[in-house]
């Protein structure tokens, strides 16, 4: 399915958000499909869960739109967004490990975690060889302890800057980049030399699971006008 494109200027973001604030259906699927994927590899790299990480993206949709009266514009509003989906995330990763403070994950196991295929159906675009690199690379990145998945993620797959990474996870940007390193190199034994041309295209989020996602935040939302 294809993105609608957003203008990033700021006097088409406030006019969307104008539209939000309307009610208006149309802006309230653009927004949607135009962050989801983002949202979801973003939410995906906290929880290390495909259902859980949709339900946390879902939940951060619906909390947005009905309170935009809180957005300043003193951001974007796709970060915005991004800040929603993080809290949310991390509120379910310390109900799922109540006695596993955030801070302290960083020192996970970093044990495998089984990733399925994301498409729900097969893709004839990309040969057999190339979902089995995609797999591979999948449990590689869920086998990362938290805070280099997280910032592999924003800064290689979804291919944020370091300023913004560090904004979002309130971080120095040194950090980042010291993250990031040692990200690339916990992956590059296995994987780097054969994959990195294909990293921006792992945890897809596009097609039916989109088009999925939007339905249900659009119906979620009509229920409570």
């Amino acid at each position: 399915m294809p993105v609608p494109h957003l203008h990033p200027d700021r006097s088409a973001e406030a006019d969307l958000v104008a539209r939000l604030r309307g009610g208006e259906e149309a802006a309230v699927r653009a927004v949607i499909q135009h962050n989801n994927q983002r949202l979801f590899r973003i939410a995906r790299s906290i929880l290390k869960n495909d259902a859980e990480a949709e339900d946390a993206v879902q939940d951060a949709y619906v909390r947005a739109f009905t309170h935009l009266a809180d957005f300043r514009g003193e951001a974007r509003f796709s970060t915005w967004l991004v800040r929603i989906v993080i809290n949310e995330a991390l509120g379910r990763l310390r109900a799922r490990r109540p006695t596993v403070p955030w801070a302290d994950a960083t020192e996970a196991d970093g044990r495998i975690v089984p990733f399925p295929l994301t498409s729900p159906q097969p893709d004839p675009e990309r040969t057999m060889a190339q979902h089995e690199i995609h797999r591979l690379l999948e449990r590689a990145i869920d086998a990362l302890p938290d805070a280099f998945r997280i910032v592999l993620v924003a800064r290689v797959i979804e291919e944020m800057s370091v300023e913004e990474t560090a904004d979002l996870f309130g971080l120095r940007p040194e950090t980042v980049k010291t993250r990031l390193f040692r990200a690339r190199e916990m992956l590059r034994k296995d994987l780097e030399q054969q994959v990195g041309p294909l990293l921006t295209e792992t945890f897809p989020f596009e097609g039916v699971r989109c088009q999925r996602m939007t339905e249900a935040v659009i119906a979620r939302l009509r229920n409570l006008s």
